[in-house]
């Protein structure tokens, strides 16, 4: 079963957790983890596909950014692959996971992040997006970025996720 197979099964299964109960929490994935998933890499691929089995059972909502789509879509536009930039639309516009828009609530937090000039721009409009989708958690794995705090949400790394 390839990584799209067991993305899908695991959406239709959030879908029926839904059904049944609200999430639990609202949790925003930095674009790195999808990369991780998307590309089943041998490093870390399994651990994104364990916390987002855990996520299900707990029914909790994931969320992203448009921005991470960008990047996602990034290498398969690079090398013409027209087959995988449908297959990641696809996979960004189904029912499970919110993909958060940089929009005007966004840009607002993003001016507050900012205030600390040790966090990246792009790392700030992530953080940004994840205050917009009301997030409770963000995961990343850039160790740096996990270390930082932003009121309103906790922020870690793949390996301490408390999934």
């Amino acid at each position: 079963m390839n990584t799209f197979e067991i993305c899908d099964q695991i959406g239709t299964a959030r879908n029926l957790a839904t059904t049944r109960t609200n999430a639990l929490a609202n949790i925003f994935w930095d674009t790195n983890l999808f990369i991780y998933l998307l590309e089943d890499s041998p490093t870390f691929g399994a651990a994104v596909k364990d916390l987002r089995r855990r996520m299900i059972r707990r029914s909790d909502h994931l969320f992203t950014s448009a921005m991470t789509v960008g990047e996602i879509l990034v290498k398969p536009f690079a090398v013409g692959n027209a087959a995988l930039v449908d297959r990641h639309r696809k996979f960004f516009t189904s029912s499970h996971l919110t993909v958060s828009p940089f929009d005007v609530e966004a840009a607002e937090a993003y001016a507050q992040i900012r205030q600390d000039r040790t966090i990246q721009p792009a790392d700030a409009i992530q953080l940004a997006c994840a205050v917009s989708a009301e997030a409770d958690l963000f995961i990343t794995n850039d160790d740096r970025l996990s270390q930082k705090n932003v009121p309103g949400f906790f922020i870690t790394s793949l390996s301490r996720a408390p999934l």
